[in-house]
Order: C-alpha cells, then sequence, then structure tokens
C-alpha cells in the first residue's frame, strides 16, 4: 500500500530545512532548479539539461524586458531542450506548464540553491514507487538528505518539509510514521543543475514582495496578455505518492511543438523528433514525463527524421483501418484550413498593441510561424477572432496549433480553453464494461457501488499516437474504478461512456510512475482506482472528487449537453 505525504510529528533525525542556502545579497554561485507539480500536489524536478534550457531562456526573457521595460513574457517549448517533452510548453508570467495534445494546466516553480548542495552537484533522490519504478522528491528534500548524508547522520525527519516521513539515508530506507509503511530510497547522480547569472537575490527568511519570492511561489499574477484559465493548476496544499500510473499530463502552452512545417500536414505522423545531444530522462513532467526524457543545453533546433519504408507502410495500413471501424480509430482529419476558417472570424482590423499568445508577436505583425507555414489560403497577416469566446490570434499560428494535435475537426481555445466541436483523443481500442454492487463506499454510506472496468489490450500504434506503426503495451488491465451508485455518481458514469467513446479516458505515452514509453496511460480523467483506502489518493472516502472529476470531463468538453444530445 503506498504511503500518503502527510504533516506528522517525529523525533527522528534532523528536521530542519537545509540551512545551507545564502541568504540576501549573497555573491556565492547559485544554480537554479525548474519543478514542475503533478495532481497529487508534489513538486517533481525537471531533470538538469531540461533545467539549463529552461533557465537560458529565463535569463534571455529577462534581459530583453528590462531592455524594453516590458517584464517576462517568454513562452518555454521544452520539446528544444527534450523531444519526448514535445508536447509541453512553459508560460513563465503565470508560471503554469501547458500540455498542447489534451490542455491540462501544471503549476510550475523556479528555486534556487547553493553551487555545492545536492542540485549543483547534480545529485538526486528517488524513492520507488508501486510498480518498481523511481520518482525524484522535490529538490528541497534532496538537499537535506545529501546534506545529512554528508554528515554522516543516520536518519532524517522530513516533517519540516511537510512529508510524514523518516527517512534513513544509511539503509536507504523511507517510512511512513502514521503506518509504518516502508520504500526503498536511492541515490542518483545526473546532470548538474545550472548555475544562473540571474541577478535576483536568494533568501531563505518568509516570502515578500522581490522576484525570487513571486517566482518561487508559483502564484505570480496573470498579466492581460495572458488570459488563459487556471482551472487545473492543483492544489500544493495536497501531496501523495501514488500507486496507480497516470498519465504525465504536465501541461499548457500556446506554441505549437517547434513550428514544425505545415506542409502537408494531414499525412505528418505527430512529432517523433530525435536530439543528439538530448540525454535519457526518467524524471520530466510525469516523474518529470517519467522516463525516456530527461551542463547546459543550447537551444538547437528539433530535427524530424524521415519516417522509414516499414513505418509508413504500417502508418498507413492504420490509416486505411481508421476508415473502416466505426469508432475505434480516427477518422480521416479534417482539412486544417477548413477547421480554421469554421471557428475563426477574419478581422479587417485589431489592436496594435495586443499580442498573439500563440506565437508572442503583435497581432499587428505576421505570424511568427509564418517561416514555418506554406499555405496559400491563410496569409501570414490574417488575424481571426474566435466565434464563441471573441479571443483573436492569428490565424496561422491557430492552423499551426491545429495540426500539431489530433486534428479531429475541434478547436480549442489556448487562452480560456473553450472548445470548438467535438473533441475526441487517441485511446486504443478497447472495452468498458460496468456494473453495480450494494457494497457502500467510504463516506457514501447510503447508497451502494458502481464498478468500472477497463478493458484494453497491446496493440500497434495508429497515426495519431506517438509513433505510428510502433507497439504500445497495456500494463495493469483490466483496471478496476468505482463510483458511488447516487444520482451525482450515476451522472459522472454517463459522462465518462461519453468520454470512452471519444476516446479520452486514456492515451499512448509515457507512464509517470514507471517511466515506460509507448504504453497506455491515463489521459487527465481521474478515477478511483481503490474502495476502502485513500492513503494513495485513489480510493475513497474524497468528498470532493465527483466535483473535481465533472470539472475534468468538462475541460474535456464532456457535460451534461452531451447527454441530451
Amino acid at each position: 500500500m503506498a504511503a500518503a505525504q502527510e504533516a506528522g510529528s517525529s523525533s527522528a533525525g534532523p528536521s530542519r530545512l537545509p540551512s545551507s542556502a545564502p541568504g540576501h545579497g549573497s555573491n556565492s554561485p547559485v544554480v537554479a532548479v525548474w519543478e514542475w507539480q503533478d495532481e497529487f500536489g508534489r513538486w517533481r524536478p525537471y531533470r538538469g539539461n531540461v533545467c539549463s534550457y529552461i533557465e537560458q531562456v529565463f535569463q534571455a526573457s529577462q534581459q530583453k524586458g528590462r531592455r524594453s521595460g516590458s517584464g517576462l513574457f517568454s513562452s518555454i517549448p521544452l520539446g528544444h531542450a527534450d523531444p519526448v517533452l514535445a508536447p509541453y510548453v512553459i508560460d513563465i508570467p503565470s508560471l503554469t506548464q501547458f500540455r498542447q495534445d489534451t490542455g491540462t494546466m501544471r503549476a510550475v516553480r523556479r528555486l534556487l540553491f547553493p553551487g555545492d548542495s545536492a542540485a549543483g552537484q547534480g545529485i538526486v533522490w528517488e524513492w520507488q514507487n508501486d510498480e518498481g519504478g523511481w520518482s525524484p522528491y522535490e529538490m528541497k528534500v534532496c538537499v537535506l538528505l545529501e546534506e545529512a548524508c554528508a554528515k554522516n547522520h543516520q536518519q532524517v525527519d522530513l516533517k519540516s518539509l511537510g512529508y510524514n516521513y523518516i527517512v534513513d539515508v544509511m539503509a536507504q530506507v523511507q517510512t511512513n510514521k502514521n503506518t509504518g509503511f516502508r520504500r526503498s530510497i536511492q541515490r542518483r547522480l545526473d546532470t548538474p543543475y545550472p548555475v544562473t547569472t540571474s541577478p535576483t537575490p536568494l533568501h531563505t527568511g518568509v516570502a515578500c514582495s522581490c522576484q525570487q519570492c513571486w517566482l518561487n511561489s508559483g502564484t505570480g499574477p496573470i498579466t492581460t496578455r495572458y488570459r488563459h484559465s487556471m482551472i487545473n493548476v492543483p492544489n500544493s496544499s495536497t501531496a501523495h505518492q501514488g500507486r496507480t500510473a497516470s498519465v504525465s499530463s504536465s501541461s499548457i502552452g500556446f506554441v505549437p511543438y517547434n513550428k514544425p512545417t505545415l506542409s502537408g500536414a494531414r499525412s505528418t505522423p505527430r512529432l517523433n523528433a530525435q536530439s543528439t545531444w538530448a540525454l535519457p530522462q526518467a524524471g520530466g513532467p510525469s516523474t518529470g514525463l517519467s522516463a525516456s526524457n530527461g551542463v547546459s543545453a543550447p537551444a538547437l533546433p528539433v530535427k524530424m527524421p524521415k519516417p522509414s519504408k516499414v513505418n509508413q507502410a504500417l502508418a498507413g495500413w492504420w490509416r486505411s483501418l481508421a476508415a473502416s471501424v466505426t469508432g475505434l480509430m480516427t477518422a480521416t482529419p479534417t482539412e486544417p484550413e477548413a477547421v480554421v476558417k469554421k471557428y475563426l472570424e477574419e478581422l479587417k482590423g485589431f489592436p496594435a498593441d495586443e499580442d498573439c499568445i500563440i506565437c508572442m508577436e503583435k497581432l499587428s505583425s505576421p505570424s511568427g510561424y509564418a517561416d514555418a507555414c506554406e499555405c496559400s489560403t491563410i496569409k501570414p497577416e490574417s488575424v481571426g477572432r474566435l466565434t464563441g469566446c471573441q479571443h483573436s490570434f492569428h490565424m496561422l499560428c491557430m492552423l499551426a496549433m491545429y495540426s500539431s494535435g489530433n486534428k479531429d475537426g475541434s478547436l480549442q481555445c489556448p487562452s480560456c480553453k473553450t472548445i470548438y466541436g467535438e473533441k475526441t483523443g487517441t485511446q486504443p481500442k478497447g472495452k468498458m464494461e460496468v456494473s453495480t454492487f450494494p457494497q457502500s463506499l467510504p463516506g457514501h454510506r447510503d447508497c451502494g457501488t458502481i464498478q468500472i472496468v477497463y478493458h484494453i489490450n497491446r496493440g500497434i500504434q495508429g497515426p495519431e499516437h506517438p509513433n505510428p506503426g510502433m507497439p504500445y503495451t497495456a500494463r495493469g488491465f483490466p483496471r478496476y474504478c468505482y463510483l458511488p451508485d447516487n444520482e451525482k455518481g450515476r451522472k459522472v458514469l454517463e459522462l465518462l461512456r461519453v468520454a470512452w467513446k471519444r476516446r479520452l479516458i486514456f492515451t499512448v505515452g509515457t507512464s509517470s510512475t514507471t517511466g515506460e514509453s509507448n504504453t497506455v496511460v491515463w489521459n487527465e480523467i481521474h478515477h478511483k482506482t481503490e474502495m476502502n483506502t485513500n492513503l494513495s489518493g485513489h480510493g475513497y472516502p474524497d468528498p470532493n472528487y465527483l466535483d473535481n472529476v465533472l470539472a475534468e470531463l468538462a475541460a474535456q468538453g464532456v457535460t451534461e449537453d452531451c447527454l441530451r444530445q
């Protein structure tokens, strides 16, 4: 059983925060660590090479902001640092990470540590999850454990950092103080985190209004240029080490994957980029994107490898299968230009000082994707307004964003997340079974239980998946999930049926707990996979679960209106 990260009391070993961080005004070398927050409120560090790239762009943004007096404004496409992270973009002003293919948003923060700390040495401490993979602790914990190890302290109480654990650094064991549950831990040497040239001072006292506190808090103001919704940012007050694999969903962003050329976009496989310098990563956005993703790395362009004849043949076979198998594979993609023109009304005039939040250029200037797009029907300077929410963008930017995704005929506003059309996903073929039984769930003693069983088998990836023609695995199936058999629970069930038909519940990606790539993972609609315990965050009681999952379904365009159709 997984151990929950909860505050608690203990007296074992050092329980203070790392004390080696300099205060305000210190001139000692410092390193920057960027972290993202998962669905359980845990902070997870990006790997060293990814942080180097983020910090490089962040510094360039600061310098440009100081010259122009306009402040921070960069969007950072993480695919430039690691091709596996291609769907993810970090928006600096709002400190959020956006996953472009799912629309998921995550909080992001930047922490500074002494150059001689664990971060500066590239030392990462990890705990073993329930599936046998390794998940990194947040960097504050890594620094504390490394400091204790250097001083030959055997035990470290993590109470000061909000965790209900005692860690034995010599025996490499973590123990939950409430349940006694023990996990293995390990110390791993990785790429050192980047030395920062930021003039911003460090301090360890109470947060103030300086830029360092603003960046570290993850709650900086959102300027009028960044109008996107924050409804999916997790609450940092809860933190769990989960049992079941969850999709890396990490994210949010406005920049289509790496400005891909859009000529023939309908037949071009989803980004399958390779880079000769990017290191394998077991951490990024799902342990950071947990496995197979990822010293200062330059902002090199991501290369699109030419598909092999075998992959082309397999992808072609899957496309033909898609046309003949109803409801299992995505239908022939809708013409991208037609989709953009369907939902955007071209404007004759537009505010000269308003930005396109996709390319970050002024709407009065040509699209930032003009050099990467070959489109005869949409001009680089064309600006369109979405017919419903009234947000405006370069039409060529919307074309690039649409062509980088599932190309299912739907558009999602990158500002407010309004969905136009019917959003569908990339869930592989499978079966959803539903049954009921009289036993009650904790917190729902007045009703029985709905049991959902999902069956998905391993197979070959289709053209809508990350690596068309390659096999994918399906670990942990059948998967059993539970809802209370009351009015709201039955409503959630019916909406889950809709989500299943639209292929939104699972996808093919990288597991956040095992790090395995090309496997079936959850796709941002959380399920309860346990009945009688909520230590892992995947069980009952949970008084907010039904409301939360309804919000997640709505974010995918699955609402009560779907039940009336």
